[in-house]
């Protein structure tokens, strides 16, 4: 059985078992922090949010006891004082040493994810997502029955997902807790932020105005405000072609998922907070700085039938970006770093 069918395999069962719905006895609901300026986050009913489920997810996050060999984490890639992302292009921290095929995402605001994750979009929830990189031979690479032998055995666990579901410890709820913790991880206190929602008397200077309004005319459409993305998927003309159908057509994008020809090369689109401080970029992380990221769509986007038509125009293939263009939306990017959420570890 490939990778494949494999986690596709996982996905079907987590979806049978969690019709087994979970009880969450005595366990306070979790308030989740949700700034002025964000919209209201979808329900998860399915999956409440609770202290306890939320402590859990936390401590299952940064254990390495979830990988087959015991030494790497969801920790080990996605790295808080990276914004939950893990600075290299194509990590090779899993079990096998070998490089992934993708670039890791940071974790911002998943709360607000409610159109698929991964790259293509190839998991509908943060609960069924956490099946793949666990079962990865090149990632985490865990036998799901052993790791339940291995939690059970922990005391300590024993009774944290008994004050979390009331429930003996199972795979599905090793993957509601991660999705809790995950959903807690908001990303609100950049300088953007404390300026558009009044806060302190804080201002943009005069470049990241300028920044910020050419970020409306020409980036908005796609990097939404206040999110800043639209959790859609686009073709944005990193590629001109797509006949390469190797690794269960990893490279097809959006389409490998959907069948949908018109999402052809289509990628999600990242979200601009933390930006920079989550390089590289793009979902093979082919660009090393935003300098980088600013030429491409000013001068490296390739036209193909299947380029999203926000970037073709009659007169411009990509986004206009003069020098001046590109420094001031540099400074404005500048502001939607928020580092208070540094040093979740």
């Amino acid at each position: 059985m490939n990778n494949k069918a494999l986690i596709a395999l996982l996905i079907l069962v987590y979806v049978g078992c969690s019709n087994q719905e979970a009880e969450y006895v005595e366990n306070p609901q979790y308030a989740l922090r949700v700034p002025s300026n964000f919209p209201v986050p979808p329900t998860t009913p399915d999956n409440p949010l609770t202290a306890a489920g939320v402590a859990l997810g936390k401590k299952l996050f940064f254990d390495p006891m979830l990988s087959g060999n015991n030494q790497v984490s969801c920790a080990t890639c996605h790295i808080p004082e990276l914004a939950f992302s893990d600075g290299i292009a194509l990590s090779s921290k899993g079990i096998s040493g070998k490089s992934l095929m993708r670039h890791v995402p940071a974790l911002i605001n998943l709360a607000w994810a409610d159109n698929g994750l991964f790259w293509d979009g190839g998991s509908k929830n943060l609960e069924s997502q956490a099946f793949a990189p666990l079962a990865h031979e090149d990632e985490m690479f865990q036998d799901l029955m052993l790791l339940e032998q291995e939690l059970t055995q922990n005391t300590q666990y024993s009774q944290l997902f008994k004050e979390a579901f009331n429930q003996e410890i199972s795979s599905n709820l090793v993957m509601q807790a991660l999705a809790q913790y995950q959903r807690t991880l908001v990303f609100a206190e950049s300088t953007y932020d404390q300026y558009v929602r009044g806060e302190d008397e804080v201002l943009l200077n005069a470049l990241e105005r300028d920044g910020y309004t050419i970020y409306l005319n020409k980036c908005a459409q796609c990097h939404a405000s206040d999110l800043f993305t639209d959790n859609a998927y686009h073709n944005n003309g990193l590629d001109a072609s797509f006949d390469n159908t190797d690794h269960d057509e990893l490279f097809l994008g959006r389409f490998r998922v959907n069948r949908n020809l018109e999402d052809l090369g289509a990628y999600k689109t990242p979200t601009l907070r933390n930006v920079m401080i989550t390089a590289p970029y793009m979902h093979d992380g082919r660009f090393e700085t935003l300098e980088e990221v600013l030429e491409f769509y000013n001068s490296g986007v390739q036209d193909s039938e299947f380029l999203d038509p926000i970037l073709k125009s009659e007169n411009q293939v990509g986004i206009a970006l003069s020098a001046q263009d590109k420094k001031a939306l540099l400074a404005f990017l500048n502001t939607l770093t928020d580092t208070q959420f540094q040093h979740l570890n």
